[in-house]
């Protein structure tokens, strides 16, 4: 008997001020499946692309993501938070005459320098597991939490606006980031500020891509949720959009479900990771191995009747 319920991606516009487990709650509710992921956390404060997998796509969404992402954000200098953004008080504040001394010439010398491959160290607060635990739960029960810096790539840190508020002691600036998967914006707020010897945290941030998807692939999810559920996203569609496809026919693609191997006429040279895909259903994610010989690792198990 095949499987009825929903399977596929959906891309959404998270809200500002609800959880990405939240919007993964309302849609099992919409949907109504519990077979339901998120790739990739926006923090509560933060609104724009969350990308979910329902059904067999929750199989994607390992591979979604480590997929390139851009933000629009507002850094706040002037001020830190224990946050590194709005979702806490500011607890740090900037002297006036260091504010007074920031140009434009030093913010742009600041993000030129946290452009390209840098070294970031998170946010205490992140969701990183440290010996099993969150992060941030460790700082919540009053532990001081110092994570390990990681190697980033920002290949762009674009300034699009600043306004100058001395008086009221603090200046903002709007960017546009494109950066690696893994890289925390309010880290770069952080570190902007600190480089400026201003202190510096996020006041805003909105995602507007993950990988190929954008805020115009993106639903609103609806406050009421006994509306009629948008259509999803086949696997086919989001795995062309991530790997190099492979086509075979309906006796390969069983052969490949059951952990066989079958022929191919790519070489590993060409990737080794490839979509394997029969008619307009995605079979697996399948490792291209020397000999021309495709091994599935992620199955999808399909039904060929």
């Amino acid at each position: 008997m095949s499987d009825t319920s929903p399977q596929g991606v959906l891309v959404c516009d998270k809200p500002q001020g609800l959880t990405s487990h939240g919007v993964v709650s309302r849609i099992r509710r919409w949907y109504g499946t519990r077979k339901v992921g998120h790739a990739g956390t926006l923090d509560p404060m933060a609104t724009g692309v969350l990308v979910l997998g329902l059904g067999r796509g929750t199989k994607l969404l390992g591979y979604i993501t480590g997929v390139s992402k851009t933000y629009l954000a507002t850094v706040r200098l002037g001020s830190a938070t224990p946050t590194d953004d709005a979702d806490s008080e500011p607890d740090l504040f900037a002297e006036p005459v260091a504010l007074s001394a920031v140009t434009d010439d030093g913010i742009a010398q600041g993000v030129s320098a946290l452009t390209g491959s840098i070294d970031q160290v998170p946010s205490a607060v992140s969701a990183i597991k440290v010996n099993g635990q969150r992060s941030y739960a460790r700082v919540r029960a009053g532990e001081d939490v110092e994570l390990k810096a990681r190697r980033v790539e920002i290949s762009n840190f674009t300034i699009l606006d600043t306004r100058y508020s001395v008086s009221q002691g603090h200046i903002d600036v709007d960017v546009e980031v494109d950066c690696s998967s893994g890289t925390y914006v309010r880290a770069l707020a952080r570190d902007l500020g600190s480089s400026l010897g201003v202190h510096g945290h996020l006041t805003a941030l909105r995602r507007t891509r993950v990988g190929a998807f954008g805020l115009d692939d993106a639903v609103t999810i609806p406050d009421d949720l006994d509306t009629e559920a948008p259509a999803l996203t086949s696997l086919a569609e989001v795995a062309r959009t991530l790997l190099p496809t492979v086509h075979v026919d309906s006796g390969q693609a069983t052969a490949l479900m059951q952990g066989k191997t079958v022929s191919t006429d790519r070489s590993p040279d060409q990737g080794n990771e490839v979509a394997v895909i029969v008619g307009d259903e995605l079979v697996s994610i399948a490792e291209v191995r020397a000999g021309g010989v495709l091994k599935s690792q992620t199955a999808f198990a399909i039904d060929l009747a």
